[in-house]
């Protein structure tokens, strides 16, 4: 592993902060960005012939039935040991217990005598569910994406996932899918998986919104759709996963190493950043994170993601918390004396692990709540997946003739206002009409 280099924040210029907390522009990159149009244009034209032959290419497997078929389903659970199929269910039990709170509700005021205005809420009728596999499975994503789904009531649940190298899809990944609620399911990934969802092919069905992480063709894949009215919605824009830490010099070393440790084993373009206030301390880590490394079995991954990590000394914990603000990350891991003190101090994040037992992976897998985050600093204005995103609200209005009475004159200024004399004879008609 290559020396983590150590930033003293208070001898960097406003330029050089910025510079410091850039991400990569991956998902933006112009050759990854016009290779996923290209796929979505093939997927388009060629619908399901399009999806055999891409699968054969980028995932060297020939596949003639795409929907994974009951049998294989039910095939699955009997791959998996007694511990594991607990340790799934216990997932389902947690994310479910959570999410069932967030149901969003239905809302009546009358605003004045006569008018009522009301917010209604539904389900979206059809939305794509995508897990990825890349370099391992992520039966993980399948619960995030799938209980939420269900719990909003979505009549249509479409899964895609890519297939292993015989052609089935991972046995964990079909339990934990099935388990949440989802019967149709696709062996096909990547941005054609994508495109399928957006637009629909011949054995896989249109969808109105698609949801899930991936990689960066992926991420292109679901921006291109959602900029297109005749694609789909998607959750939210993305890019690799993050995670900062905020650590004092009374914090573990061996945990927060693990944590950033725990984050870099993603992928190599994973985001890995340290804010503490001792310098001493930073060493401290680097060092653990070099002996933890030889008992990884992804170390060669996590060191290529660890070769862009920034460790950053600020002089307190106020400045550390304007850092995590000004960088938004995906994961804000709080290693610090009284860490429930500065939440209120706290704006831009996409989840937050509080005090020294609470590692960044409860989140991935089950605390309950939902692992499907911003990133690449869209925690400032971006939520994480929840019930909400699989719904979507109207509202209502209904006037009495005396609601009208009342209203009508406002209405009728107003639209003298902006000068639409149609708005305001939809109003003044009724208001001369006797009955």
């Amino acid at each position: 592993m290559d020396a983590m280099q150590l930033h003293t924040w208070s001898d960097l210029d406003d330029e050089a902060r910025e510079s410091l907390l850039r991400r990569p522009s991956v998902a933006q990159d112009q050759s990854i960005r016009a290779a996923a149009a290209k796929i979505i244009a093939e997927v388009r034209q060629d619908g399901d012939r399009a999806l055999r032959r891409l699968t054969g290419k980028h995932d060297g497997v020939n596949i003639d039935e795409f929907r994974v078929g009951a049998q294989e389903i039910e095939a699955a659970a009997g791959q998996l040991t007694a511990e594991q199929l607990d340790a799934i269910d216990l997932a389902i039990d947690n994310v479910r217990r959570f999410h069932e709170q967030q149901v969003p509700a239905a809302l009546r005021v009358e605003t004045m005598p006569g008018v009522v205005c009301e917010r209604v809420v539904h389900a979206i009728d059809a939305v794509g569910l995508y897990v990825p596999a890349g370099s391992a499975p992520l039966p993980s994503a399948a619960i995030m994406l799938a209980v939420p789904a269900a719990i909003a009531g979505c009549p249509k649940r479409v899964m895609c996932t890519p297939p292993q190298a015989d052609g089935t899809v991972n046995p964990a990944v079909l339990v934990a899918a099935a388990r949440s609620g989802v019967e149709e399911i696709y062996r096909v990934g990547g941005a054609q998986a994508i495109a399928a969802m957006a637009y629909g092919s011949e054995s896989i069905p249109k969808v109105y919104k698609v949801f899930g992480p991936g990689n960066a063709w992926v991420t292109s894949a679901k921006s291109l759709v959602a900029s297109d009215p005749e694609g789909a919605a998607i959750d939210m824009p993305a890019g690799p996963s993050e995670v900062l830490v905020i650590a004092d010099d009374r914090a573990s070393p061996e945990f927060v190493a693990s944590d950033l440790l725990s984050q870099a084993e993603h992928g190599i373009d994973s985001q890995v950043v340290l804010v503490t206030t001792s310098a001493d301390f930073a060493t401290t880590v680097v060092a653990e994170i070099r002996e933890q490394l030889t008992r990884l079995s992804r170390a060669r991954i996590a060191e290529q993601s660890l070769a862009h990590a920034r460790i950053v000394i600020v002089d307190d914990i106020d400045a550390a918390i304007s850092v995590s603000n000004q960088y938004a990350p995906e994961h804000l891991s709080l290693q610090i004396e009284q860490p429930r003190g500065v939440l209120p101090m706290l704006r831009n994040a996409g989840s937050i692990f509080v005090g020294p037992w609470t590692p960044e992976s409860v989140g991935d897998y089950c605390s309950g709540t939902n692992h499907v985050l911003p990133t690449y600093g869209f925690a400032r204005t971006y939520s994480g997946l929840g019930v909400d995103q699989f719904m979507r609200q109207m509202t209502v209005q209904e006037l009495s003739r005396a609601g009208l009475d009342n209203l009508g004159p406002a209405v009728i200024s107003l639209a003298g206002l902006e000068g639409l004399d149609a708005h305001a004879a939809a109003v003044s008609q009724r208001l001369r009409s006797a009955t």
